[in-house]
């Protein structure tokens, strides 16, 4: 059974990946096709769209009453977002992923929402009133940058006219087959971590959350091969902030649950270290070079080195 449970999880999760690339593509021409600013497309529809498969199985994850997957899936997919994916386009790229947006000159708002999650989950629980802060700092956040994004007016040029309902059409099709892969991508998940004996938050952290971002990782590096490394900005930094507050926060609120501290403290703790690194190299010389992509790569690694031993300890 382990290893028809194990085959399950993995055809449900590519499912998953793979109509998550759909709906990025057609929500993309759906955005186009309304004459919408690049860096608005790319911070708000994209990457609401590109955070659907750690979203659907969160949820999912809290209303079976296991909440704890649902946890390492997000703040694990976020440390990859923010070290792996952002290392991997940058090496993509042909000089490095420049930054040419005002939109995170308030570094300090930003890094106090990666922070947020940690602090609140300090003592291995999350409240549904942890979960109300959390989803009024997202909503917060993505309000104000909404407001900052007027002052970008750069609009997708030499594009294809696209047919409205057919995108639409796909659209939804495409979300459809992600709530499904989803459900079934976090049953095979538990039975999987059940059979092997391996923690669900592990799992989440290893394997569920690397596979969800896959989605960003394709786009973004499709991006930054055509110069448009806002698109690239926009969908990463979006994803990572709507799983650290608005997904964890529902999440919290379907169904408040508590684990053991040490998994916030290395999980939230590397995300937030992680944060401080891509600010950090965004405001240096306006862009992260190849350099500082290998050093975000290196850290992913220790991350999941650290993760495995403390895990280890856990269960031992």
């Amino acid at each position: 059974m382990i290893l028809l449970n194990l085959g399950l999880f993995l055809f449900s999760l590519i499912i998953l990946i793979k109509f998550a690339g759909y709906a990025i593509k057609y929500s993309s021409r759906l955005a186009k096709a309304l004459h919408l600013p690049e860096f608005l497309v790319s911070f708000f529809i994209i990457a609401v769209i590109s955070v659907l498969p750690e979203a659907t199985i969160s949820i999912i994850s809290a209303f079976r009453g296991e909440a704890e997957l649902g946890l390492g899936t997000l703040l694990g997919s976020n440390v990859a977002d923010l070290t792996l994916v952002f290392g991997i386009v940058t090496l993509f790229s042909s000089g490095g992923i420049q930054v040419k947006s005002k939109i995170l000159n308030d570094k300090f708002f930003y890094l106090i929402l990666l922070l947020f999650p940690l602090l609140l989950g300090f003592d291995g629980k999350f409240s549904r009133i942890d979960g109300i802060i959390l989803i009024t700092l997202g909503v917060l956040f993505f309000f104000r940058t909404y407001m900052e994004s007027k002052r970008f007016r750069k609009k997708f040029n030499n594009q294809k006219k696209e047919p409205f309902k057919k995108s639409l059409f796909l659209l939804i099709l495409s979300l459809a087959v992600i709530i499904a892969s989803a459900y079934f991508t976090v049953k095979f998940a538990i039975n999987f971590s059940m059979d092997a004996k391996i923690s669900e938050i592990l799992i989440g952290l290893a394997i569920v959350a690397l596979g969800t971002c896959l989605p960003e990782l394709i786009f973004s590096i499709k991006a930054v091969r055509n110069n448009h490394d806002e698109l690239a900005l926009g969908d990463i930094l979006g994803t990572v902030v709507a799983d650290a507050t608005i997904i964890l926060g529902l999440v919290a609120i379907i169904s408040p649950f508590t684990y053991n501290p040490s998994s916030i403290y290395v999980t939230g703790g590397a995300m937030f270290l992680a944060g401080i690194f891509v600010i950090t190299f965004m405001k240096t010389d306006k862009s992260i070079n190849k350099k500082e992509g290998l050093l975000l790569l290196f850290f992913y690694i220790l991350f999941l080195i650290l993760e495995f031993m403390v895990n280890h300890l856990i269960k031992f």
